[in-house]
């Protein structure tokens, strides 16, 4: 098997853990295939290692290890999104919840995939454009967020689903969430934790001036429709907290899941309600001071 390596070479010490885990898939008898992010670095190993763009490293991979935090791993199934290659995350970040690995437990889990003990989980993506920028395509794992910008008073937003008139209220913004986003900004915002298995997707208003707006979850398989206004002359998208566009107000843009879903890795080892337990201190009452996990 091959795997090829995409770090975060923007964090520290990150070349030190590169070499370490190639220390790991050596002793395994693994192949791997570097990013080319990382020819910089190129006499810091060996002479074999071979650098190519993500696009050729997919081609080439059974597997990408993407290391770094959350954020990284976004990134690197953004970079990698027109392949089928599947994502194996090493948090060397913060919460690391996608990035489900630290370098212990991935050592580990180099025998799982040795004797195939480990799950490939399909996670839905969302892709969205705009009547403004016909041929920009948005694309997120986790969230595409329709929001006010720096401008500091709210917007009027207007939801549709599947053509159907839905709502008109006035807020931050609107976040329209993956099930795996649904830990991410909705999380914070009032939405749902929504297990990854569930074909659903969230839409969480940001700050609304009404009681009764609420998180809405609706099909995958329908088609959002959001028209936002703003006294401003423009309307900031964001996706996955990373790629930010700027359209004139009034801003339509429709959202809908992409038919391509993003390939994670994970092990058996541990379920989803143990992250959510494990991250988020998810049903633990701390009252009985229940820290154990």
């Amino acid at each position: 098997m091959t795997i090829g390596i995409i770090p975060n070479i923007s964090k520290n010490d990150i070349l030190s853990i590169v070499i370490e885990i190639i220390k790991q898939l050596n002793q395994n008898g693994f192949k791997y295939i570097l990013s080319n992010s990382l020819l910089k670095y190129k006499e810091q190993f060996d002479r074999q290692s071979q650098f190519l763009t993500h696009d050729q490293l997919c081609k080439n991979c059974d597997m990408v290890l993407s290391i770094g935090g959350d954020g990284t791993m976004l990134n690197t199934a953004y970079e990698i999104r027109n392949s089928s290659a599947p994502i194996l995350g090493v948090n060397y970040g913060k919460l690391g919840f996608l990035a489900e690995f630290d370098l212990s437990s991935f050592t580990d889990f180099l025998h799982d995939v040795k004797t195939k003990n480990y799950v490939i989980e399909e996670r839905m993506a969302l892709i969205a454009g705009s009547v403004e920028k016909e041929n920009k395509e948005l694309y997120a794992i986790n969230d595409i967020v329709i929001d006010k910008g720096p401008w500091p008073k709210m917007i009027n937003l207007t939801i549709k689903v599947d053509d159907d008139y839905v709502s008109t209220f006035s807020a931050d913004g609107l976040i329209i969430a993956t099930p795996t986003g649904s830990t991410g900004y909705s999380l914070s915002a009032g939405g749902p934790i929504i297990n990854p298995k569930a074909d659903v997707i969230t839409l969480s208003p940001v700050a609304p001036h009404t009681l009764t707006m609420r998180p809405l979850i609706i099909s995958s398989m329908q088609k959002i429709t959001v028209i936002a206004n703003s006294l401003s002359d423009k309307i900031q998208v964001s996706c996955d907290g990373q790629r930010v566009e700027f359209y004139n107000s009034p801003l339509t843009i429709q959202v809908e899941k992409d038919v391509k879903p993003v390939n994670l890795v994970h092990s058996n080892r541990i379920n989803y309600y143990e992250i959510l337990r494990n991250k988020l201190y998810w049903g633990l009452d701390v009252r009985k001071n229940d820290i154990s996990l």
